[in-house]
């Protein structure tokens, strides 16, 4: 959900799969890839968003590849023509994409006629890593010292997690062409969040049955 949120607000893009409602069952994770989307420029282009999200107790190097291999996983030839055979086969885009040309050419570059390498300089991925952090939970307001001090840990994670992933994807055909996204978002504590959403979850599910 958070990066749902960080995909609309932030790269104003269209929720082309909700996969949230396309689980077969409430005990179903989502298949596939964490978030589907689409991105329109003003000049009537497009590009494809094929998410991942994690959220961990820290961002160790163990952790930063456990992503990689996830996101290693997802770019198969397989996994991403099942990706857009999910696309094309719902009617969000109808609804979202307005211009009938673009539409259009979203849908036969999504097709499974196409070669996968003629999308991936369209393939985005961003890697939304929602971790523990003891920097944030040692801060209670967002001092100038806080972002300078969450900045340069953040910076040095992100170094060495593209380093890393360039090591090990950098087979991939046209890796090269394919753009990477890393968001790292800082909580206190772990715990506490899930017990939250938890709690949440349980009190709604539990209105719904009432009505």
């Amino acid at each position: 959900m958070v990066l749902y949120g960080l995909m609309k607000h932030h790269y104003k893009a269209l929720p082309v799969v909700p996969k949230i409602f396309y689980k077969q069952n409430a005990q179903d994770n989502a298949k596939g890839a964490d978030s589907v989307h689409i991105v329109l420029n003003d000049k009537d282009e497009f590009t494809i968003w094929f998410g991942e999200a994690k959220f961990f107790n820290d961002i160790s190097n163990a952790r930063l590849a456990d992503i990689i291999e996830s996101v290693g996983n997802s770019l198969s030839t397989e996994k991403l023509k099942r990706e857009n055979a999910i696309v094309t086969n719902v009617n969000d885009i109808d609804y979202l994409v307005k211009n009938q040309r673009l539409r259009e050419d979203i849908k036969s570059a999504l097709s499974q006629k196409e070669s996968i390498d003629s999308l991936k300089p369209k393939l985005h991925i961003p890697i939304l890593l929602l971790h523990e952090c003891e920097i944030t939970r040692k801060n209670s307001f967002l001092s100038d010292s806080y972002r300078e001090s969450v900045k340069d840990f953040h910076f040095d994670r992100a170094t060495v997690y593209f380093k890393k992933q360039l090591e090990k994807l950098n087979s991939i055909h046209l890796y090269e062409e394919i753009s990477f996204h890393l968001i790292l978002f800082p909580v206190p504590k772990k715990s506490a969040i899930v017990e939250k959403f938890v709690a949440n979850v349980k009190h709604y599910k539990e209105a719904a049955k009432d009505e």
